[in-house]
């Protein structure tokens, strides 16, 4: 590890030398940029008992874009150095031909700070991690002894962006992350059944580890594997769901979300294409993606190509407001960017990616809204899903679900899976919980082979007529 901020002009580059190669890869271009990362990451995994994986990786390297129209050159090393530099803008230049687009203005300042510049990985010596994770597993095994299997993990990251813009200006920032999960495996009577929880954020590693979060993220993970012990096989057919609040907002992100990306709609490609100011959910739903909260999982102080975060309603009580824009895909649109250009690392093309997705809370008893509810489920955890993104069909797995008659809450079911598409199911809302919560920080987002780290949330919701997949006769 290294105390020493990057500082590639400092380094690596000359400042005016580098600049100079940009202007020269992006002249007659309509906009680029020069992105440098240094990446740090350690991931240390216990699983029955013993560590079964240790690792510590590091990175650096640019990323230059040229951008004119529809078309983006991008190239990009492993090595920082002017002559790399000077081959990567070779490359890049294609994209911009003969010339003649007019450079767009570059993304406005900001001093506004959302996280910390310290090193989370820093915060713990391994050996007090490794003695973290070997407490876990015992506190959990003496717990209950139907524990049969214990993972825990610990995790910290420390990304390190300088962005060069081609009319001189330098953006910079510092990305902590940390991460605490633990799953846990019981058996009773040769059933056995699983259950896992954790979280973390852009914040220090420190408060992750003090017992009493992890103590508190263990004791979760082990009752949603008792709760699945008792569960039955899950009913199937047309029926109303409740979704718990917090994470079931994964639905919302995959069924929606990437539907309200901005390149998506510009090519047509997205259910909600073509239906700005329309009405696309039940009236009282207001969807926003905000990267500004600070300390979670998926904020950034400025987006990858230097446009600080915004927060962007994207639906307003049922009516289509806006989209999610990167730079390019904004100005082919003709609107203003909305700092949601993120690319997963120097290696890749930045485009529109969620941050923080979430809706607003109604004004809803939670408790009424199950109690409401005649025959279904309610729904209080999700696993995976598929999502396809032109036509907004969805299929998620629940970790954690109950069947509920006449508004009783009664056995947890199991291999239940909820099957619909995203715009019917924004127009079938029929209660909003004013009990909103966010996800314990545990969010990735996949999109054209590019992961980022983003944040989810919903308060409790009523949904008529879903499809839950079952396996009960």
């Amino acid at each position: 590890m290294t105390d020493t901020r990057f500082a590639p002009f400092e380094t690596h580059l000359d400042q005016e030398a580098a600049l100079a190669t940009l202007r020269a890869a992006t002249e007659g271009a309509e906009d680029g940029e020069l992105f440098l990362e240094r990446r740090r990451s350690e991931a240390l995994v216990l699983d029955d008992g013993r560590i079964k994986t240790a690792s510590y990786d590091a990175s650096e390297g640019f990323g230059l874009r040229a951008v004119r129209g529809e078309v983006a050159g991008y190239a990009h090393s492993t090595e920082i150095s002017e002559r790399a530099l000077a081959r990567a803008a070779e490359t890049a230049r294609l994209a911009v031909g003969d010339g003649g687009g007019v450079m767009a203005p570059p993304p406005p300042g900001s001093n506004r700070r959302l996280y910390g510049d310290g090193d989370p990985m820093a915060e713990a010596g391994f050996g007090v991690k490794v003695d973290l994770l070997r407490e876990i597993d015992a506190f959990l095994r003496d717990l209950d002894p139907r524990v049969v299997q214990v993972s825990a993990t610990v995790s910290a990251s420390l990304q390190e962006v300088v962005i060069l813009r081609p009319e001189g200006g330098i953006v910079a920032d510092t990305r902590p992350m940390a991460r605490l999960n633990v799953a846990v495996i019981v058996e009773e009577n040769g059933r056995r059944e699983s259950g896992h929880y954790g979280g973390g954020g852009r914040t220090g590693l420190s408060g992750l580890i003090a017992r009493d979060h992890w103590e508190g993220v263990a004791r979760e993970a082990l009752r949603v594997a008792r709760v699945n012990l008792s569960a039955e096989p899950a009913p199937a057919g047309a029926m109303d769901v409740a979704l718990g609040p917090g994470w079931p907002g994964i639905l919302l992100h995959e069924a929606v979300g990437h539907g309200l990306e901005g390149d998506f709609n510009r090519k047509k490609t997205s259910a909600f294409a073509g239906l700005m100011g329309q009405r696309v959910a039940a009236p009282g739903v207001t969807v926003l993606d905000d990267g500004t909260i600070e300390g979670r999982r998926g904020s950034i102080t400025v987006d990858d190509e230097g446009t600080p975060s915004g927060k962007t309603v994207l639906i307003e009580d049922g009516i289509l407001v806006g989209y999610m824009q990167d730079r390019q895909n904004a100005r082919l649109m003709g609107v203003d960017p909305t700092g949601n250009g993120r690319r997963e690392s120097y290696a890749h093309i930045p485009m529109p990616r969620m941050t923080n997705t979430y809706m607003l809370a109604g004004e809803a008893d939670p408790g009424a809204i199950v109690a409401d509810l005649k025959d279904g489920i309610w729904a209080v955890g999700f696993g995976g899903g598929q999502v396809d993104i032109t036509s907004g069909k969805f299929v998620f797995s629940c970790t954690e679900a109950y069947r509920v008659k006449n508004g009783r809450v009664g056995a947890p079911v199991k291999g239940a899976t909820l099957i619909g598409d995203g715009a019917t199911a924004l127009q079938r809302i029929r209660a909003i919980g004013n009990d909103m919560k966010l996800d314990p920080g545990i969010g990735n987002c996949g999109k054209a082979g590019q992961w980022v780290p983003v944040g989810v949330g919903q308060p409790t919701l009523l949904i008529g007529g879903l499809t839950v997949g079952g396996s009960a006769t």
